[in-house]
């Protein structure tokens, strides 16, 4: 079990996995060819496949149903606006 500093390192670090994720979707719709817009995706989808694994790591149950949720809605955008 994480002492105080690791946890809150591990918080800081799922905070940061999820902005660099939102980050990357975001800057699919900015890109204007498909395959750098895929490679954001494909980014996006790395972020918030790791901040899933911290978040179920550290026994954040509803924090990884949440982005799990969320990036089942990014494939849905990606898949039916970019593919």
């Amino acid at each position: 079990m994480p002492n105080e500093a690791e946890l809150k390192a591990e918080l800081e670090q799922l905070a940061h996995l999820k902005a660099m994720g939102e980050k990357a979707y975001d800057d699919m719709y900015e890109e204007h060819s498909p395959s750098d817009a895929n490679a954001r995706y494909s980014d996006a989808k790395e972020c918030f496949y790791d901040a899933i694994g911290l978040a179920n790591r550290l026994g954040l149950k509803e924090e990884s149903e949440a982005l799990s949720a969320r990036l089942a809605h990014i494939k849905a955008v990606f898949r039916g606006q970019f593919t």
